[in-house]
């Protein structure tokens, strides 16, 4: 599982499942580059671990913030051999109730900025005939959810995007892969109204929410060389919510 000598970028890492990612990461010994549109929590994040951790501003709904992020990073790296795009953006409505500029956020943050952010990235990875991506989507994206349509569009397409793309970039050498968490214990989760929550533990075999550290783990495992010969798979982490799906 050793990460040493290897440059990852996570975006969406300095909370959540992101942040989870990041600390992993970090203590499997990469060279972490933490992407977030969260300025202050960024420079906190890096404060806390004594600047080991460099943190980069994007804004994923922003094509432009997205292109100028990876041109930033590729000046002072040679590459991005592991990137992770795991940021996220969703609420809770009905999709008939759905705002336009509500759902063109959401499908920009959930899909367009991994795209963008890919397309940036892989040209490096491709000349190196190496790299690891691991698309964090949502069993919204698998089975659908009341309440999260737009969102559920937006994880789906990331699971389509992974299968494509992993055929493209297999003859590099590169691994493209897909985690897909069920309701886990983060700040977006613990916003949701109790009733909501306590229907979700209901349904869940497990009985209880993940934990983000648990999402990360499948994420390193995808990361790591453990998973070399695996390509364009899809892995819920869900407690069972979802293994007939």
């Amino acid at each position: 599982m050793q990460l040493e000598g290897k440059t990852a970028l996570i975006t969406g890492g300095v909370s959540g499942i992101g942040k989870a990612t990041v600390m992993e990461f970090a203590r499997w010994g990469a060279r972490i580059i933490c992407a977030d549109i969260n300025a202050a929590a960024g420079a906190a994040l890096a404060k806390e671990t004594a600047g080991a951790i460099e943190f980069v501003p994007i804004d994923l709904a922003n094509p432009a913030s997205v292109r100028d992020c990876a041109a930033a990073v590729l000046k002072r790296h040679q590459r991005v051999d592991i990137l992770v795009n795991a940021a996220g953006f969703n609420d809770l409505q009905p999709f008939v109730e759905n705002p336009p500029d509500y759902m063109d956020r959401v499908l920009a943050i959930n899909l367009g900025g991994p795209l963008h952010l890919t397309q940036a990235l892989l040209p490096a990875m491709i000349a190196a005939k190496t790299g690891k991506i691991v698309n964090v989507s949502s069993d919204a994206g698998r089975v659908g959810s009341s309440g999260e349509t737009t969102y559920a569009a937006a994880k789906g397409g990331i699971i389509a995007f992974t299968k494509s793309l992993a055929r493209e970039v297999a003859r590099y050498s590169i691994n493209v892969n897909c985690v897909c968490p069920g309701p886990t214990d983060t700040p977006m989760l613990q916003a949701r109204p109790d009733k909501l929550k306590e229907a979700f533990i209901r349904a869940i075999p497990f009985r209880r929410f993940a934990k983000p550290q648990e999402i990360a783990d499948a994420i390193l495992f995808f990361a790591s060389s453990r998973s070399d010969y695996i390509t364009g798979q899809v892995l819920s982490v869900s407690g069972g919510l979802t293994f007939a799906g």
